[in-house]
């Protein structure tokens, strides 16, 4: 039996899923020929175990147990649908504690997020649940001698990628609204972070009709196999612009429908009549400096009207300084790790070069002296002031802690500025004005905002981005519906089937 060590203080060591090959058909697998890679602990730079890395060969006998799951399972009556998918949620709060462990050691996020993470995951769980019973489908009228109706059916085998940011959460909540409609799931952890992945399948496997739920770990070729594979009949994604487009090409060879949630490059907005004291916190708490800034809502491009610009910068040193890195394991940490070294050289590389670029460093931007932290990838909360939108940093998702300030007179140029880039996933609008609040969350370009408010996700309300950050809404019966397909039925009752002899 998997228990995460507990103590009054200090890390937590987490317990590793036991299995960590490929699991399909209802029981655990060897890669077929890809062999194993290593799973790291980004916060102290050290291998935990190495998990299968699976090929195409892998993904075809994932994809054959998935369609024979899909076959039990779209039979399964909803409501036993809504109850297995509510034990789930179940077992989720029951170990949130051991998966979070797992997701800060394998992730680099602190612990005590990540404990919000699976109750995230669970109550997710239970919303779509409670959703089965509203797959509906329509009557059209058609006179007294016709029928005609439509009725929603699960699409088959759905394949989900998920980003490393919240492995944890996005493995066991993405997994819940394809469930709900009755399809089987084939879900591909992040290469980067795998671990809870699989003591999710330890955990929860066995309550559902073998080949209904499928995880299998690896790099880039098992995602791109799903992406293109005949037997898969819709795959989503969580990720970079790149990797979405990707998908989409892959996807294209059988034409299968995709969600997609994709990078951002996001915009808070501050109009002048707005309190200083909340724009800080607001600018702060929407960077998710918790999570190295590595969260693709992040507001990680601030407009600051210039009557309220040199106040909020004074504020926003003292609420970046809550935030400081430290090992991801232990609960009194409150900033984590980058994900891999390569990330973390990524996000350096931006701080080098927005000094270059004439950008004014505000607060951090250096690597923690810390020497406790000396062999994992962290870096300090980042907040750079005079940003110009000609700069790499005002441009291009870093995906770390790296904060962007502008000032601002003319409203019509904040908002071609904000607007200007092909991302399109969140934005933050703060004023105490209603009319200016309602005209500015039409003029963005974004599929998610918020007014006076940040960072915040509402379980029933469609999350998703426009332009090149995403395709579909999720987190909301939308989800739920893009994972059916509609099918319309004609009765004829004119009479026309019945025999000659009037039987």
């Amino acid at each position: 039996m998997n228990i995460v060590t507990q103590s009054d203080s200090g890390p937590w060591e987490p317990a590793l899923p036991a299995n960590r090959g490929i699991y399909y058909g209802g029981s655990w697998h060897e890669p077929v020929s890809g062999g194993y890679a290593p799973a790291f602990d980004p916060g102290l730079g050290r291998k935990l175990c190495e998990v299968a890395d699976a090929t195409a060969e892998d993904v075809d006998r994932a994809v054959e147990a998935a369609r024979a799951g899909f076959l039990v399972w779209r039979d399964t009556q909803p409501l036993e649908r809504a109850r297995i998918l509510k034990e789930i949620a179940r077992i989720l709060r029951d170990n949130a504690r051991e998966l979070a462990t797992i997701d800060a050691a394998n992730c680099g996020n602190p612990v005590a997020e990540m404990m919000g993470d699976a109750n995230i995951a669970a109550a997710q769980t239970e919303f779509f649940a409670g959703l089965v019973t509203e797959m509906k489908g329509a009557t059209i009228p058609m006179g007294p001698n016709a029928l005609n109706y439509s009725i929603r059916q699960p699409l088959g085998v759905v394949a989900r990628i998920i980003a490393f940011n919240h492995p944890f959460m996005f493995c066991a909540g993405k997994m819940a609204a394809p469930l709900a409609a009755g399809n089987a799931v084939i879900m591909k952890p992040p290469a980067q972070a795998p671990l809870s992945s699989l003591r999710l399948a330890e955990l929860v496997g066995h309550l559902l009709p073998p080949g209904v739920l499928n995880v299998v770990p690896g790099g880039a070729a098992p995602g791109a196999a799903l992406a293109s594979h005949p037997g898969v009949d819709k795959v989503t994604l969580i990720g970079s612009i790149a990797a979405g487009r990707a998908v989409m090409r892959s996807a294209s060879d059988t034409v299968k429908p995709v969600l997609l949630e994709l990078g951002g490059k996001n915009a808070l907005i501050a109009f002048g009549d707005s309190d200083p004291n909340a724009v800080a916190k607001a600018v702060v708490g929407g960077m998710n400096f918790t999570w190295c800034g590595q969260s693709c809502g992040s507001t990680s491009r601030a407009f600051l009207h210039a009557d309220i610009h040199d106040a909020v910068i004074e504020k926003v040193r003292d609420a970046a300084s809550r935030f400081k890195p430290g090992i991801p394991t232990d609960p009194a940490t409150t900033m984590g790790a980058i994900v891999n070294k390569a990330q973390h050289d990524r996000v350096l590389s931006y701080i080098r070069s927005a000094k270059e670029e004439g950008a004014t460093l505000v607060y951090g931007g250096n690597v923690p002296a810390d020497p406790a932290l000396k062999d994992g990838f962290y870096v300090e909360p980042t907040i750079f002031a005079d940003v110009e939108p000609g700069m790499r940093i005002a441009s291009e998702e870093i995906f770390g802690p790296v904060l962007s300030v502008f000032r601002w007179n003319d409203e019509r140029r904040m908002i071609e500025d904000v607007n200007r880039l092909e991302y399109g996933l969140t934005c933050s609008i703060w004023t105490r004005d209603l009319e200016t609040a309602h005209r500015t969350a039409q003029a963005v370009e974004a599929g998610f905002v918020w007014i006076n408010e940040v960072s915040k996700h509402f379980i029933g309300a469609p999350f998703g981005g426009v332009k090149q950050s995403g395709i579909g809404r999720e987190e909301s019966i939308e989800e739920l519906l893009s994972f059916t397909h509609e099918k319309n039925v004609h009765v004829n009752l004119a009479g026309h089937w019945r025999r000659d002899d009037g039987a």
